[in-house]
């Protein structure tokens, strides 16, 4: 006796399948709809008035989903238009909302760096463009209660750590086969990759990005040295790039950024519109490599600079350099040279100098003749600004912005000495300058204000202050609130 294997039942592989029983059901309903005229001689439509019952279901009555109706394209187009603050708790409707929510992702910051590794990453976030692993290169315990910060990064350490000596050497980050190996993960699975941060890599795995990401124009480097900076030569669309070394109580290591990496830099990397030199050492020849190859550098930053002396002539050499920044500098060159050497940006339109220690007048001014064509000067809680030192800056005679905020050594009088020079002067921004007073504006200097297009003084806050208390009975010691017998009254008295 044979036997045949048994039949699955095309009954239960129906219903089985709900989408296509709902689609059947919607079609019956909209055809029982629609007059048998219509149906024969023109495409299906509605009746508008209802004859039964059984005429009340549509396709929204029929599933569970309502979104389910609408295609991707649509849902996405929709979900790209709310707010931020809307859109973040999305992905907590569905599955399908979480898939579509990660599609909506271009920027993301990493903590876990084996979810880069393990390929999670790129299927829950496969549109990604920005991605900062900073956090992830760390190793740091992730449930304790201590954080400690810094400008640049910020991540969790174990109570053990302690000390006023305590860096953040290579026992606290991953080792460079691991953040290479990374590098590579992310290539692949992030081909159109236009800004990265990392710490910690290598030459190799910078190549394996270059290769694979051909459109990164942004990239920022932690602990890098003269090494790491052979395999960014290899990103040809490389347009803005930050290099941070040492920094001072944070990064502490025996590689640095000189010369040679910066010549390096320059001979690779010539399609540079920003760049930023972080805790770098140098000199003159590595700036004027700089300046020689990257002809389309427009903002240069310096922060917490280690240049050798008599570097600053180097900057004539960056003849499209627009912006020039200082920040937390100790200083900016101790010997420039002499006055003829020293050169001029002629495209320089803005010059920064925030939280700098201004204490050499002659270095100060050979930053000024440097920068004589600039159009807008912003100092910034910039400490030994006195006005002496303030003086210097009149020989920028094209001056129209000017912007001081923290200068407290500076007083009225040498405002005064350097505005009258300054001829072309539109707008002028003072904050927190407590020395420079209204009741010491000369009528030549009031007369200069009233011409000018834009002026923003404040220049002491606590007066402003107390102006503001005027008659509320508050910064009065307590005067209005507790006399000097209601102690007396308390209980326990």
């Amino acid at each position: 006796m044979s036997c045949s294997p048994e039949k699955p039942n095309q009954n239960s592989i129906w219903l089985k399948n709900k989408k296509a029983l709902n689609h059947v059901l919607f079609t019956m309903r909209l055809r029982s709809l629609t007059p048998k005229n219509q149906t024969q001689n023109g495409p299906l439509a509605i009746n508008p008035q209802p004859t039964c019952k059984i005429q009340d279901f549509t396709l929204t009555n029929l599933v569970s989903d309502k979104t389910s109706l609408l295609s991707d394209v649509i849902l996405l187009n929709i979900l790209s238009r709310l707010p931020k603050s809307q859109r973040n708790s999305n992905f907590l409707v569905s599955k399908r909302w979480l898939n579509l929510q990660g599609r909506l992702m271009r920027s993301i910051k990493l903590l876990d760096w084996d979810f880069l590794i393990s390929g999670r990453l790129f299927l829950r976030f496969p549109n990604l463009i920005h991605v900062d692993l900073v956090n992830g290169c760390l190793i740091s315990p992730q449930n304790s209660g201590v954080v400690c910060t810094q400008k640049i990064v910020s991540f969790n350490v174990g109570s053990d750590i302690g000390g006023k000596d305590w860096f953040l050497d290579e026992r606290f980050v991953l080792n460079g086969d691991e953040i290479d190996e990374g590098l590579r993960v992310l290539a692949n699975g992030c081909p159109n990759l236009r800004k990265l941060a990392v710490v910690n890599t290598s030459e190799m795995g910078l190549l394996s990005l270059a290769e694979e990401c051909p459109t990164l124009q942004e990239l920022e480097l932690h602990m890098c040295d003269d090494q790491v900076l052979r395999g960014i030569a290899a990103c040809q669309n490389l347009q803005i790039l930050r290099l941070i070394g040492i920094v001072e109580g944070f990064y502490s290591y025996s590689s640095f950024v000189s010369d040679v990496g910066l010549t390096i830099l320059a001979q690779g990397c010539k399609r540079l519109v920003k760049l930023e030199l972080s805790g770098c050492k140098g000199s003159y020849e590595g700036i004027k490599a700089i300046g020689q190859c990257c002809q389309m550098l427009e903002e240069l930053t310096l922060c917490d600079h280690r240049m050798e002396d008599g570097w600053l002539p180097a900057l004539s050499y960056c003849e499209n350099l627009k912006t020039l920044r200082f920040l937390s500098c100790k200083r900016i060159d101790c010997n420039p040279g002499f006055d003829e050497h020293l050169g001029c940006c002629p495209t320089l339109d803005s010059l920064h100098l925030e939280k700098c220690q201004l204490r050499n007048k002659q270095n100060l001014r050979a930053l000024f003749i440097v920068c004589q064509d600039v159009r807008e000067i912003v100092l910034k809680n910039c400490w030994g600004l006195d006005d002496d030192l303030f003086s210097t800056a009149s020989i920028c005679r094209r001056l129209k912005f000017l912007s001081l905020e923290g200068c407290s050594l500076l007083t009225t009088v040498g405002l005064e000495s350097a505005i009258i020079s300054w001829k072309e002067l539109q707008s002028l921004k003072l904050i927190s300058c407590k020395n420079v007073k209204d009741s010491e504006a000369s009528p030549s200097l009031s007369s200069l204000f009233s011409v000018l297009k834009d002026l923003k003084w404040k220049s002491d806050t606590k007066s402003l202050l107390s102006s503001s208390l005027t008659g509320t009975g508050m910064a009065s010691r307590g005067g209005k609130f507790f006399k000097k017998n209601d102690w007396k009254s308390l209980p326990g008295a």
